[in-house]
């Protein structure tokens, strides 16, 4: 017995031994596979790859977790899992698999999404995951209608709209309009996001480094204030922004 059999075995083992495994549904467990993927990319950010090798077979656990309940409801098996995905990237790898001629990374996902449409999605925008973050999905949707020629051709022109919709945000606000403000601030960071894409910005990632930024800058101000044994809140912000560019001189 490999491995992999050897873990599945224990899976199977404590669904019907186990209190708690015995318990879980697909509902339930759906937080603890977003947070056992999340856990992996923070591994992959801080460049720890023992902590990776971990993480990765946490998301592992899940997948088996999951197709084990299935097993148990009659709907497929774990066997039936993995063959699905190495039918579908045989069949969306026509230039490795088969006779197909594909000089680029760029023609490669041309074909991968006529392919995608040939399995029977009836929109380019079929088969984006509701639960994908904001930002992310944004940037999904942008990229498959750019696909199909749905996008602007220069980069000033996006910016343009970016203006347009700040305008219009600022508008919202002195109409004190809650539900067109929430809108237009809507609006605000989706063509955000469509101007991160033209100037190669991944805008998920960027904003994830601005808020690692202001929670390191963040705990020095806490650590010196709790130095000096200061009370946070009643220090002015005047203070407090002062503490901060402290730390923004110490991380460069």
């Amino acid at each position: 017995m490999n491995q992999f059999d050897t873990f599945v075995s224990i899976m199977r083992r404590l669904r019907k031994e186990c209190p708690w495994d015995k318990e879980q549904t697909h509902s339930s467990l759906k937080k603890h596979f977003v947070e056992e993927a999340y856990e992996a990319l923070d591994a992959i950010d801080r460049e720890h790859f023992d902590d990776l090798r971990g993480e990765l077979g946490d998301v592992a656990l899940q997948v088996v977790f999951h197709s084990i309940i299935a097993e148990e409801e009659g709907r497929f098996t774990l066997e039936e899992v993995f063959d699905d995905i190495t039918q579908k990237l045989i069949r969306r790898h026509p230039h490795v698999f088969g006779d197909a001629e594909i000089r680029n990374s760029r023609e490669q996902t041309a074909s991968w999404e006529r392919i995608k449409m040939s399995e029977g999605r009836n929109s380019v925008l079929d088969g984006i995951p509701g639960h994908l973050p904001a930002l992310m999905k944004a940037e999904k949707v942008q990229k498959k209608a750019a696909k199909v020629g749905f996008e602007w051709e220069k980069t000033d022109d996006v910016w343009k709209k970016v203006e347009e919709e700040l305008t219009e945000l600022h508008d919202a606000v002195r109409s004190n309009e809650p539900s067109k403000i929430t809108q237009e601030f809507g609006d605000v960071l989706f063509s955000l996001v469509n101007y991160a894409r033209f100037i190669g910005v991944d805008p998920e990632e960027s904003l994830h480094g601005t808020v690692r930024k202001f929670i390191d800058r963040f705990s020095y101000i806490e650590r010196r204030l709790k130095e000096e044994q200061k009370d946070i809140r009643r220090t002015s912000l005047e203070e407090m922004d002062m503490r901060g560019n402290e730390a923004n001189n110490i991380s460069r």
